[in-house]
């Protein structure tokens, strides 16, 4: 091999490299991001068996409880 075809092999190297490196951290990026949205998700999911747990508490006393208490 000629040390041009050498040279142009270590450079079509360099350059993939630095390809995979910027697409590595993009992945990083979007793993980030879906991580993010799914922690998003989970409070909101939270937010509401909370709530419905109140509701489900506020029933029970409201149709149950004076039923039981007689």
């Amino acid at each position: 091999m000629t040390d041009d075809r050498i040279v142009q092999l270590l450079e079509e190297i360099r350059d993939l490299q630095r390809q995979h490196v910027a697409n590595y951290q993009e992945a990083l990026r979007n793993q980030q991001q879906a991580i993010g949205i799914q922690r998003a998700a989970t409070r909101r999911v939270m937010r509401f068996a909370t709530a419905l747990m109140v509701l489900v508490v506020v029933l029970v006393a409201v149709f149950i409880l004076p039923y039981v208490m007689r």
